[in-house]
């Protein structure tokens, strides 16, 4: 093989376990131990300042300058306990990752130097707002910007080598006002969701005052060595193979799903485990997943904005810990053809601070008609605003993954199970005009009370194909991508479902107003939205062809690619729920789609580019020196005087490489062509359209070439470590 394929090949071999640095300890002995929880406040708190950061997290009130001076100095004696030196702002740009300034806490002072950290530190910074994306927000002329604290996300000490930060999380916002993060939307969306929720929820609870949405994320990835990572240039700058034929065995044998841990994983497994438990980032399961190298990770639930803080955070650790091992995380949603895709799947639920989860069953008639309520306005909320919840997880990474080797299509419905579906069906049945007189005592009469809690807990199957199941207390949202931003899909899923509730909630006080009573008319008005929402209900297999010809006679899409997805953000209908409710406006809106067509154009623009160079200065010559070897080969056959015939094999190969050759060439031309007209429309949806319409149509032609070069070029001389190499050496 060739020389850089097999140096990397023989590293990878000869790698050994690197040992887990806090093998043994509990977790209970180290959790949390750089944050600042809860705990650490009452210790480095006046009782003032406390109750002030505690009512602030709870009621939304703002923090006085005079607190934030008290906050900010206890913050800083916690950290420099620790060992921080410094601080910084973490927060969120557009541009999909954290990002970060760090100051040091010290100040030269009378020809020495005293540590210093003040509220106006805590509370605000000033970065360069012109270098992030801003949608035209923001020019470079106008730089000013400003980070602002959130303190319902607790701060926390990022140790990156010997050194130690304070990081304290933050939204992002422009000096004209308008945000330019995923945090400050998610955070108006959760307000937004639970003034609506709430007075729903105390027409059964007087004594709730909170509505949180929480959500539980699973995180898929892939993980390869770094020295095989280093010779695919596609993996280095793109996160995926852009060519490679599929190797002899892949995951047809379903062997490596929850099989046994390799060693090596395990051990860079247990070390950002560490990391993340250190940061307080509950992480409790780990296992294989379906394809060869691919895994998953999974924490408990926690409140949406400290759930997707934590999210990002663990994307960051992972890639810094795998370096340590000397593995690469490949969080790209669709690495490798042929084999799953990664997802993140968003387990996402609602509760009181009274203690209960809205999308549980409750052991109670009056519990049961609350968890209906909430149950019912979700699926109705999916029906309505089906499209805005695609073009929530659009993004060139995830077309790839969407519809694909076990990924839900890019149809989006919603899966219940077929004990739940004949619960809704007894209610649309018994709630129809003519029983009316029976919801008098419609709970009992119903016996929703008996048969929810076993059916929703115990018996409610699951379907890997749906974008959206019901799983016993929450939905999954299976949709959205391994390398996204949680905050996208869980901002505009808190939304449209507050906004389906403030209409829910209008059409039941209509109802009680005309005389009925509150379960009447409650049962009334879910009746209608369970009939209204069938057609987004569909427990069978998404990947049918079947169901893609019933989705369109239902009137669901089918967008398959970001740039035609990213239209429903401009509908009426998508910004009556995301402008009119407060959580962006208008401008701030037009920005993001603005930026989400211009990131389509760059990732295509660059895999391209990748594509083209790899094919032109790695494959082609070596299957044209192959090529060259087997043309040598005949001219010694017939120097010898062997018949033509003995060469037959050989000339079909210089046929058949040939034809590869001239076929990658040509469409490489084409391709860099398509690339160079991409920008010749008015609008970045237009250049984003461009180069999904004229550009990657080539990279599945140059693919398919260059893949069946990669099946009979001599293995010796083929530059680029194959799927058997990257999969399966670990």
């Amino acid at each position: 093989m060739s020389n850089s394929r097999k140096k990397a090949v023989e590293t990878v071999v000869g790698r050994e376990v690197i040992s887990h640095r806090l093998a043994g300890a509990k977790v209970s002995d180290y959790y949390a131990s750089n944050v600042f929880n809860d705990t650490a406040m009452r210790e480095y708190l006046s009782d003032d300042a406390y109750k002030a950061v505690k009512t602030a997290i709870k009621t939304g009130t703002k923090i006085s300058r005079e607190i934030a001076d008290a906050v900010a100095a206890g913050m800083k004696s916690w950290a420099m306990k620790k060992g921080a030196t410094s601080y910084t702002h973490w927060f969120q740009p557009l541009t999909g990752l954290t990002a970060e300034k760090h100051d040091m806490f010290f100040m030269p002072k009378d020809g020495g130097a005293v540590e210093v950290f003040s509220g106006d530190a805590l509370v605000q910074q000033e970065p360069d707002a012109s270098s992030f994306p801003s949608g035209g927000i923001r020019a470079t002329f106008e730089a000013r910007g400003y980070t602002a604290w959130d303190p319902g996300s607790p701060a926390f000490i990022m140790e990156i080598g010997q050194g130690k930060t304070l990081c304290i999380p933050t939204i992002f916002i422009s000096y004209t006002g308008e945000s330019l993060d995923y945090k400050a939307p998610l955070l108006k969306a959760s307000h937004f969701l639970e003034q609506a929720a709430l007075p729903i929820v105390r027409m059964f609870d007087k004594d709730a005052n909170r509505v949180t949405a929480t959500l539980g994320w699973e995180q898929e990835y892939f993980l390869i060595d770094e020295a095989l990572y280093y010779s695919r240039p596609d993996l280095m700058f793109s996160g995926r193979t852009l060519t490679g034929a599929a190797p002899q065995k892949g995951q047809q044998f379903e062997d490596h799903y929850f099989g046994s841990i390799p060693e090596r994983v395990y051990a860079y497994m247990l070390d950002f485990e560490t990391e993340c438990h250190k940061l307080g980032i509950p992480i409790r399961t780990r296992h294989n997943e379906v394809a060869p190298s691919q895994f998953e990770c999974a924490p408990m639930f926690e409140e949406v904005n400290v759930a997707v803080d934590h999210n990002q955070l663990l994307m960051d650790l992972m890639d810094r810990v795998a370096k340590r091992h000397k593995l690469r995380v490949l969080l790209h949603e669709k690495p490798f053809a042929g084999v799953n895709g990664s997802g993140k799947h968003n387990n996402w639920s609602l509760s009181t601070d009274t203690g209960t989860n809205l999308l549980s069953p409750g052991k109670t008639p009056k519990n049961n008609l609350l968890f209906l309520a909430f149950f019912v306005n979700v699926i109705k909320a999916v029906n309505e605003y089906s499209d805005l919840l695609r073009a929530s997880i659009a993004s060139a990474n995830n077309d790839h993954r969407l519809g694909a080797n076990e990924a839900p299509p890019a149809i989006i419905s919603a899966f219940i199970g077929s004990y739940m579906t004949d619960v809704l069906n007894e209610i649309e049945i018994r709630v129809a005009k003519d029983k009316y007189d029976e919801l008098s005592n419609a709970n009992l009469k119903l016996d929703i009370h008996n048969k929810i809690p076993d059916v929703m807990l115990d018996n409610t199957d699951r379907n890997r194909t749906s974008p959206f199941a019901f799983t016993g207390n929450k939905f999954e949202f299976r949709a959205v991508g391994s390398s996204a931003n949680c905050a996208q899909s869980m901002t505009v899923m808190n939304a449209i479902v507050g906004k389906q509730l403030l209409d829910f909630k209008v059409e039941v006080d209509k109802l009680i107003k005309g005389g009925e009573t509150k379960e009447g008319a409650m049962m009334r008005v879910l009746r209608q939205y369970y009939t209204e929402s069938k057609r987004i209900l569909f427990e069978g297999d998404g990947y049918s062809e079947a169901w893609e010809k019933e989705a369109k006679k239902r009137g669901l899409s089918n967008v398959k690619t970001t740039p035609y997805a990213l239209d429903f953000y401009t509908t009426k209908k998508a910004k009556d729920v995301l402008v009119k409710t407060g959580i962006y406006n208008e401008r701030e809106l037009d920005a993001r789609i603005e930026i989400l067509h211009h990131n389509y154009s760059l990732k295509i623009d660059t895999e391209a580019r990748i594509l083209s160079d790899m094919v032109t200065n790695q494959v082609i010559p070596v299957a044209l020196g192959y090529m060259n070897k087997l043309i040598e080969n005949v001219k010694g056959l017939k120097e010898i005087g062997l018949p033509a015939a003995s060469a037959k094999m050989q000339k079909e190969l210089v046929s058949k490489i040939a034809g590869h050759v001239n076929a990658i060439k040509e469409a490489v031309d084409k391709m860099d062509t398509a690339l160079e007209n991409a920008h010749k429309g008015k609008t970045s949806a237009d250049h984003s359209k461009a180069y999904c319409d004229k550009v990657k149509p080539f990279f599945d032609v140059i693919r398919n070439h260059t893949d069946a070069l990669e099946a009979v070029v001599d293995d010796n001389t083929w530059p680029l470590p194959k799927y058997r190499e990257l999969l399966f050496i670990r």
